[in-house]
C-alpha cells in the first residue's frame, strides 16, 4: 500500500493548513486530488459529528479519528527529536500504536513518514494551532498523553523532552494544570501524585477529594469515544493513572 493511498484514506480536517502542507510535502500532489472524495465518502459513512473550538463545520467520527492519528504522527516527530536521538523504543511504541489502529501494512508507511519528518522543519505553533482549532479539549488531552508516553518509552524521560512537551501543551491551549498532570504521570518525583490531580502537597483532604473527582471526570474514557476503541483503551489507562495518584495520596494521608 503506497503512502499516498494510505494517508488519503485517513484525512479529515488535516487536509488543509500547516499539517496539510506537511502531508503534501511527504506524499506528493496525488493526495490533493483525492481529498474531496475522501471527505465525501467519510461524511456519508457516519452521522456522528463534532465541532472544533473554531466553530467550523462538524466532522464525522471517522474524520476525527483519522485526523487524530495524522496529528499524532506529526507531533511525535517533534518529541522524538527533542533530545537529538531517535530511540528504537520510541519507534516501537509508535509502530505498536499504528499496527493496532491501521493494521500491519500501514506500519512501514508511518515509519517512512516519520523518517521524512526528521528532515523537515515543523512549525509547532502553527501545527498545534490547527489541532486546537479543530480538535476538542478531551481529544487534545489524549493526544498529549500519547506524546508523553512516547517521551517515556525509552525509560529516559529527560528535561529536553519535558521542555518540548510543555511547549506543545501551551500551543495546544491546554491548561498548565492539565498538562502538568499528564507529564507527572511519567515524570516521577515526591510531588507527582499531587500534580497528576492538579494540586499542591499543601492541599487539604477535601481539596484532594474534589481534585480527584474533577480530574476523573475530565479524563474519563467516554470523552474520546469517537476516536475508536484503541484510543478509548489508552484513555482508560490515563484514567487509571489518575485513580492511582489519588490512592497514593490517600495512603500517605490515611484518608478513608
Amino acid at each position: 500500500m503506497g503512502a499516498a493511498k494510505w494517508i488519503a484514506g485517513f484525512l479529515g480536517w488535516v487536509s488543509g493548513g500547516p499539517i496539510g502542507a506537511l502531508v503534501g510535502f511527504l506524499i506528493g500532489s496525488v493526495v490533493d486530488s483525492g481529498l474531496d472524495s475522501v471527505r465525501i465518502s467519510s461524511g456519508s459513512s457516519s452521522s456522528t459529528y463534532s465541532r472544533g473550538s473554531s466553530g467550523q463545520r462538524g466532522y464525522t467520527a471517522t474524520e476525527q479519528r483519522n485526523s487524530f492519528f495524522v496529528s499524532l504522527l506529526v507531533l511525535s516527530s517533534a518529541v522524538m527529536r527533542a533530545d537529538g536521538v531517535t530511540h528504537q523504543s520510541e519507534l516501537n511504541y509508535i509502530k505498536s500504536f499504528i499496527r493496532s489502529n491501521f493494521g500491519e501494512n500501514a506500519v512501514s508507511e508511518a515509519m517512512r513518514i516519520l523518517q521524512d519528518l526528521e528532515h523537515k522543519d515543523v512549525n509547532l505553533y502553527s501545527v498545534c494551532s490547527q489541532i486546537a482549532d479543530n480538535m476538542n479539549y478531551s481529544q487534545r488531552l489524549q493526544l498529549f498523553h500519547y506524546l508523553a508516553q512516547i517521551a517515556n518509552s525509552d525509560s529516559e524521560f529527560n528535561q529536553r523532552e519535558k521542555d518540548v512537551l510543555e511547549t506543545i501543551a501551551t500551543y495546544l491551549r491546554l491548561s498548565q494544570s492539565d498538562s502538568s498532570s499528564i507529564i507527572s504521570m511519567f515524570w516521577k518525583d515526591s510531588s507527582s501524585a499531587y500534580l497528576v490531580l492538579g494540586i499542591s502537597p499543601s492541599a487539604t483532604d477535601d481539596e484532594v477529594k474534589s481534585a480527584y473527582r474533577r480530574m476523573a471526570m475530565k479524563n474519563h474514557p467516554d470523552k474520546v469515544a469517537t476516536l475508536g476503541p484503541e484510543v478509548q483503551k489508552a484513555a482508560a489507562e490515563k484514567f487509571r493513572q489518575v485513580q492511582e495518584a489519588y490512592e497514593t495520596i490517600k495512603r500517605q494521608r490515611g484518608i478513608s
